[in-house]
């Protein structure tokens, strides 16, 4: 295809890494994912990091985290803001765990949360609040901070679509209690299929820890507080204390992952000098409407909604682009609510979500990669340009 959406940043490094894996005959999750979590923790800025098999598992183990903890658990009933585009696994498993969401509307131009609307969500029953940053572009993750600091809510950072980004000079993913990340393959970096958990809380990285395995003791730190340890090594070695699960990565993730680390800067800066000329050529026209950079985007893709005054047919647009060879997809998951799957959640929603709707009705993007794309985009502007024109 002339212009993917997604692209392999693979090269010779990541290969190799591949075969050391494969000549150490150890591919259960082992020294190169601890030395992946290291080095993914001290890039974040973070104490803690935890590998699992997916980003959508770093969001199950992030919620489950939060249920096991001592002091004031989420329980069934309690209810968390949302906003209303994200993709699905975000909401999944706070719906797998009882809870009940509440969608707020995303802002037109950034396409993250409205934070405007946080305290109209806000009931007596609010005990978390999930911050999303829609590819590559940071939220208000300041604000989110400090309100659910003032609210006493626990603060979930999926950060799956947005790894690198910054807001105030800070990493994007690092100012919730529990921040996650996807390292699949269309992603910042690449590790086939992966996710990492961080945090800078001990108990909860101790409980993602556990949860990752099983619900097992074996790959706690002796200083845990979850349990105390009993003399019967036999009985030890398998020992069960949270309703866990098998989300483990595999060894040639981890050192995947170690290679892909070292190239992240650079992918990053390449990303975005792709999305600058992209801006300089969509930017002031008032057919798009792309996203506006809030701190300093990574750029997962670039996003295009139709205006809805200019009365541009999109299914007529998005066959052209087919025609053209470029990829084109829904943006990250569309609305939400609007999907099947909605009928089996316990919801309710701000107001009637006008610029999710806007989205999911007239949005769709198309890829960006760590590398340079000029020929794409030049040519993505020209047909877009003549598509909304006729």
């Amino acid at each position: 295809m002339f212009y993917e959406l997604a692209a392999s940043s693979w090269g010779k490094e990541e290969i190799d890494a591949i075969h050391k894996v494969i000549d150490s005959d150890r591919f259960t999750m082992g020294e190169n994912v601890a030395l992946f979590e290291a080095g993914f923790a001290k890039y974040m800025g973070r104490k803690y990091a935890v590998m699992v098999n997916s980003g959508s598992s770093a969001n199950l183990i992030a919620v489950a985290s939060f249920c096991f903890k001592k002091d004031r658990p989420l329980k069934r009933g309690d209810e968390v803001i949302v906003p209303a585009i994200s993709w699905s696994t975000t909401y999944h498993p706070l719906h797998q765990y009882g809870l009940r969401l509440k969608f707020v509307d995303v802002e037109r131009d950034t396409l993250n949360m409205d934070v405007s609307q946080l305290e109209a969500a806000l009931t007596p029953k609010t005990r978390m609040i999930v911050g999303v940053s829609i590819l590559g572009n940071p939220a208000a993750l300041d604000q989110i901070r400090a309100f659910a600091d003032k609210h006493n809510l626990l603060f979930l950072e999926d950060n799956c679509e947005s790894m690198d980004a910054e807001l105030q000079g800070r990493k994007a993913g690092t100012f919730g209690d529990i921040g996650t990340f996807s390292s699949f393959f269309s992603h910042h970096i690449s590790t086939m299929e992966g996710g990492i958990v961080t945090t800078d809380d001990k108990e909860l990285f101790h409980l993602a820890k556990s949860l990752r395995s099983h619900g097992w003791t074996r790959d706690l730190p002796e200083d845990t507080d979850l349990f105390d340890p009993r003399e019967d090594d036999f009985f030890e070695a398998y020992r069960f204390i949270l309703p866990g699960y098998n989300v483990r990565p595999m060894e040639l993730s981890g050192a995947i992952g170690i290679e892909q680390l070292k190239k992240l800067p650079a992918m990053t800066q390449a990303r975005r000098k792709n999305m600058t000329l992209f801006q300089k050529l969509f930017s002031g026209d008032e057919r798009f409407i792309i996203q506006r950079e809030n701190g300093k985007s990574s750029s997962f893709c670039f996003t295009i909604i139709l205006n809805p005054e200019c009365g541009i047919n999109r299914e007529q647009v998005l066959g052209e682009l087919k025609a053209a060879d470029i990829g084109f997809r829904i943006i990250t998951g569309g609305c939400f609510p609007r999907h099947d799957v909605i009928r089996f959640y316990e919801y309710d929603c701000v107001d009637e979500l006008p610029n999710a709707n806007l989205v999911h009705d007239m949005g769709f993007f198309v890829g960006n990669h760590p590398h340079d794309l000029t020929p794409q985009i030049e040519t993505l502007h020209k047909v877009l340009d003549a598509a909304c024109s006729k």
